[in-house]
């Protein structure tokens, strides 16, 4: 039974519309996998289907060290309640890739200080935390170091949300490209074994992210939602009553705001367009799917209002970034797709 380097299906040649279709029984990657990896083509999209609670029963019966990797652009998406006592408290190390994409202000310190303290809040306990970058392979070393200290001659599990860069991290450890990494949710579709460093270490499914934004868009508009480099932030000064629409996949709306700021962290490639919050609806209205796009699949929003209760807090919507917001603000509203996830945190930067 072969399978794909990519992807981990098992490789067939019946039916090119499931897993592990590949026109020539010889071949090592599907034709799925080939085509994301030469032309950034998805033929077929996996992004549900995997059952998440599957996948981490699998991994919980495993005697191996965890690897759990985390996207620190979309760290909320990320996170997994009850993580510890989902796996029966094994020794997991917490890698936190794409720190590139993050702004250089943010160093390593303060990075690890937010990232402990969420996990605190959330009751997950690590056994270790490394931050990695493409650039120039940071932290590869480390994460090596950190398995050699800790796997006991255990297999090593690599697992995380859809999207998260397991693949990615994995591939940096081998030193070349052979498993399939891209932006698409669902990439890898099945444990896929492999030998570093005479150690032997697993891929995993991603973990379904069915709260996130990523779920509710064309996957074209993932290029547009998702940084492919270091985010700039961008800061807009804001009094009395204010509006911001993310071209038409959310709006945040401020209330009775005075000498405050909101500073958003997104992809360059997103639209922000500011207004006062009277006649907002009506521009939305208006320009909905013109102006202000891309648009979810569905048309369906949900509103949350919360007191702003902290003197600079965040306002993440998982999958698309966040907003920090600082000064005198009454009321935040947030409108974003029905199912999305929104979170209200102490501010990370």
């Amino acid at each position: 039974m072969k399978r794909c380097r990519g992807c981990g299906a098992v490789l067939q040649t019946e039916d090119k519309n499931l897993p592990g279709y590949t026109p020539k029984a010889e071949n090592d990657y599907c034709q799925r996998c080939f085509r994301l990896i030469h032309y950034d083509d998805l033929t077929v999209s996996m992004r549900t289907g995997i059952d998440p609670d599957l996948v981490l029963e699998e991994i919980r019966r495993l005697d191996a060290l965890v690897l759990w990797v985390v996207d620190l652009f979309d760290f909320e998406a990320g996170m997994i309640p009850g993580l510890s006592r989902r796996l029966d408290n094994k020794d997991i190390i917490l890698v936190c890739a794409k720190r590139d994409i993050l702004p250089d202000t943010l160093n390593h310190e303060k990075i690890a200080r937010f990232v402990f303290g969420r996990l605190h809040e959330m009751g997950i306990k690590v056994k270790g935390l490394v931050l990695t970058s493409k650039l120039q392979n940071e932290g590869i070393e480390e994460v090596r170091n950190a398995v050699r200290m800790s796997y006991a001659g255990r297999p090593v599990v690599v697992m995380g949300r859809a999207n998260s860069g397991k693949s990615t991290l994995l591939n940096h450890l081998l030193g070349e490209e052979v498993l399939t990494s891209s932006r698409y949710p669902g990439t890898t579709l099945e444990f896929n074994h492999m030998e570093i460093d005479g150690i032997d270490y697993i891929d995993t499914p991603g973990i379904e992210i069915g709260d996130s934004l990523l779920m509710e868009v064309k996957e074209e508009d993932l290029k547009t939602i998702l940084p492919a480099r270091m985010i700039k932030p961008q800061v807009y000064q804001v009094n009395k009553d204010q509006s911001f629409a993310i071209g038409g996949l959310a709006r945040i709306d401020l209330t009775e705001c005075d000498h405050a700021s909101c500073v958003f962290y997104l992809s360059d490639k997103l639209s922000i367009h500011r207004s006062k919050l009277q006649g907002a609806d009506a521009l939305w209205e208006k320009h909905y799917g013109e102006l202000f796009t891309p648009v979810p699949l569905h048309d369906e929003f949900h509103s949350t209002t919360i007191r702003k209760n902290m003197d600079k807090m965040d306002i993440v919507i998982e999958g698309l970034g966040w907003a920090s917001v600082s000064g005198q603000i009454s009321t935040i509203t947030v409108k974003a797709p029905k199912g999305v996830n929104i979170t209200f945190r102490k501010a990370m930067l």
